[in-house]
């Protein structure tokens, strides 16, 4: 059974913690009557000690404080200390790896474990090393990843098919493990192609015979596949339909609603649509991520399972990110593929000239 962390209140600390300063017991025997671990007592003492320079930094004499006026100020120091951690962790509402970003190990203020806890990001996770892939796996990831974007209506079956001509002796449940790890199904309807969370509402399709006509009136999302020297992360991204420009994006090691919610996030700071569309992926559907959108009024459309071309506009965006950047790069690591996709998404929306929109920019279309 899982053991419930203890919490303690801000007077309850400081309590501890001008006994502990005192020293008149020692940390074992203070820990002992309050029923604290020693190591967290030695932590808030380091704290607050840490901030009491502030309290003397004008350089003015103060009169003598009772314990009492002293456990008071230090109460409303580690309130205060509170409340600006609590702004700071909203502050970087952003993934996991943009946070572990960061984190500067070698810092000689401030350690890894303080500078986790400013950042709202766990230690485990700053030092989580995910398991690489085998070479013959990284391999299938970029044949399957290329021949989706060749033939996005190839199912398991097929793409085992023409992994098997390609040479390449796999069996269908690999062939099914690799494309879920990369997020990709066939676009023609058909069974289990998208596994929405049982828990989570699922949203009617709104755009079927909408005339998209403006900037603004319908957003959409997807998550696809980028693949790296060693490794792979996914790309969120989140786009106007009318003028094809890139609202926000992001990369994530993981297929973590977090970072989905960051980009949305981002654009929402931009302006607001007036329909928002997704797949029924759990990220899109969780709580998280549609709070957001009708706390403020927007519709809700999701495509119909099995239906990507539902989400056309995001498909071709795929493909053209993919054709004209992913597959002319090596990407190192995931802050390589990071700078790298952050010129191409300047070039795409201010440089790029589309057919479609008259051979104008995304930028020009969007901002009129």
């Amino acid at each position: 059974m899982t053991q419930t962390r203890k919490q303690y209140s801000p007077k309850f600390k400081a309590k501890v913690t001008l006994e502990a300063i005192k020293g008149h017991r020692t940390i074992n025997e203070i820990a002992t009557a309050y029923g604290v671990h020693p190591t967290v007592v030695q932590k808030w003492k380091k704290q607050v000690l840490d901030l009491l320079p502030d309290l003397f930094a004008d350089g003015r004499s103060r009169p003598a404080q009772s314990d009492e006026q002293l456990q008071d100020r230090l109460y409303q120091q580690i309130g205060q200390l509170k409340v600006e951690l609590d702004w700071l962790k909203k502050k970087l509402d952003c993934s996991v790896e943009r946070r572990r970003q960061l984190i500067e190990p070698d810092h000689s203020k401030i350690s890894v474990r303080r500078q986790c806890e400013l950042t709202g990001l766990a230690r485990s996770s700053f030092y989580y090393e995910a398991q690489a892939e085998s070479d013959e796996n990284l391999l299938l990831l970029r044949l399957l990843d290329e021949q989706y974007t060749r033939t996005p209506f190839y199912g398991v079956r097929k793409m085992t098919q023409w992994l098997h001509e390609q040479g390449h002796a796999v069996n269908i449940k690999r062939v099914r493990r690799l494309l879920r790890a990369l997020g990709l199904q066939a676009i023609v309807p058909g069974p289990h192609t998208s596994r929405p969370h049982p828990a989570h509402q699922i949203y009617p399709y709104l755009l079927r015979g909408v005339r998209v006509e403006r900037p603004d009136q319908v957003w959409s999302t997807d998550i696809t596949y980028v693949r790296l020297l060693t490794g792979f992360v996914y790309l969120v991204a989140v786009i106007d339909w009318y003028s094809r420009y890139v609202l926000a994006w992001e990369l994530s090691i993981s297929m973590e609603t977090s970072f989905c919610t960051s980009a949305l996030d981002w654009a929402l700071r931009r302006s607001q649509p007036e329909i928002f569309n997704s797949d029924q992926g759990a990220q899109f559907t969780s709580d998280e991520f549609t709070d957001r959108l009708l706390k403020r009024g927007i519709r809700i459309s999701m495509d119909g399972r099995g239906r990507a071309l539902d989400n056309i506009f995001v498909e071709r965006l795929w493909r053209s990110v993919k054709y004209e950047e992913i597959y002319l790069r090596e990407y190192r690591t995931a802050g390589e593929a990071r700078r790298s996709l952050d010129r191409y998404f300047e070039f795409y929306n201010r440089e790029r000239l589309h057919q479609a929109l008259g051979y104008r920019t995304p930028e020009s279309v969007y901002k009129g």
